[in-house]
């Protein structure tokens, strides 16, 4: 009987994942793809510059792609091509290689468009592929302020394109299985969420660090909050459906880094629902370490995920507990490790997305809707006050 039962809820979880996937959950939109054949393979550019973000994360992730034809990069530097025809080379005969955006643009002519550029400079990059009729997944955050988002945002939706920023845990098979949780009613009414995440202090004492533009709040948008905490508020908005009535927040230097961001950050969250939340991030931990959680509390039960990485190995655990009827009985232990890289499988979806193959794993609005928590909560600690969202 317990082989049975095991079975039947991994069954039920494969065909929640699958389903979500298909459906785009409750974030479905139709976009024009552009193409008679919407399953063609795309050609797809990468916009960057010399060390851009997560640079080489994009470059392996369509490297192994399926549905992409053919890949060309944009770096005005010129400083990333020979790297960008190591990764590449092995999978499309030839990469295109541009230095100028607007002849990408006019020859190569991408259908999808991966903006990996600092958060000042990705607005104008953005918009030039949304004016090609491009669909574009931008590196977070996109902007330097939520207004600018919202503009793109508003033209893609004239434009019926994709855009969203890289937000890869809207693919997680932990986060997924989170949702599932929730969506089914094992937790009952939510009452309160809690989530951390902490890396490493390290990087912020390198003086390249203290030139790079991420250490500058007008060229980044801000500090660890933004760069590093949008994933898990993101979580939070993901797993729970739910959105953010009102922050009020702590953004600070405590490590005395000669840096204009900050390296630690708490917020108070109150939801739209009524549940109420917090949230603590920084930079304080050695050299490659990082320690991340996030806890749910309702009336009918609780749910616990937490990840370790650090010198001594890691782990990583997901529980839950429910006094539903339906529920399992006591406390639920359940794989929580991640099999294959995250950011692969989102580009993947992101394709695919693009093709027409499936709706996309978030929308502009979900993107836009994290980056207004952020900036809201960037304006409490200037001010002093919290403040409320529409």
């Amino acid at each position: 009987m317990k082989f049975r039962a095991f079975v039947e809820i991994g069954v039920r979880r494969v065909i929640f994942a699958v389903s979500i996937w298909a459906i785009g959950g409750a974030h479905t939109c139709a976009f024009d793809h552009g193409n008679d054949n919407e399953h063609d393979a795309l050609r797809v550019g990468i916009v960057t510059q010399a060390g851009g973000p997560h640079l080489e994360i994009y470059l392996n992730s369509l490297a192994a792609c399926q549905g992409v034809s053919q890949v060309a990069v944009c770096d005005e530097s010129g400083s990333e091509f020979e790297r960008t025809r190591e990764v590449l080379g092995k999978t499309f005969r030839d990469v295109a290689t541009y230095r100028n955006p607007a002849s990408m643009f006019d020859e190569f002519k991408p259908q999808l468009v991966i903006v990996a550029m600092p958060a000042n400079l990705s607005p104008n990059m953005i918009r030039l592929a949304l004016d090609a009729s491009c669909h574009v997944l931008s590196e977070k955050p996109g902007c330097v302020n939520a207004e600018q988002f919202e503009e793109l945002v508003r033209l893609a939706e004239a434009k019926k394109i994709m855009l969203m920023l890289s937000l890869p845990n809207r693919v997680s098979p932990k986060l997924l299985r989170a949702r599932e949780i929730v969506q089914q009613g094992f937790l009952g009414k939510l009452y309160a969420v809690n989530g951390y995440q902490v890396k490493d202090q390290v990087r912020l004492t390198k003086p390249e660090y203290h030139k790079s533009w991420f250490a500058f709040k007008d060229q980044a948008g801000g500090g660890h909050l933004i760069w590093l905490g949008i994933h898990e508020i993101d979580q939070m908005l993901f797993i729970t459906s739910d959105s953010v009535a009102e922050v009020s927040a702590f953004c600070r230097n405590v490590g005395g880094q000669p840096v204009e961001i900050e390296d630690a950050e708490a917020l108070a969250l109150h939801f739209k629902s009524g549940m109420v939340g917090t949230f603590h991030g920084g930079y304080y931990l050695d050299q490659g370490a990082a320690q991340s959680g996030l806890t749910l509390w309702g009336s009918n039960g609780w749910l616990r995920m937490s990840a370790h990485r650090g010198p001594d190995g890691s782990d990583t655990s997901f529980q839950w507990y429910s006094s539903h009827a339906e529920a399992p009985r006591g406390v639920q232990t359940e794989d929580a490790t991640s099999h294959g890289g995250i950011y692969q499988s989102f580009v993947q979806a992101t394709v695919d997305a693009a093709r027409g193959v499936h709706e996309a794993p978030l929308t502009g609005d979900d993107s836009l809707q994290v980056l207004k928590v952020i900036f809201a909560a960037y304006r409490s600690s200037q001010t002093g006050v919290a403040q409320k969202l529409p």
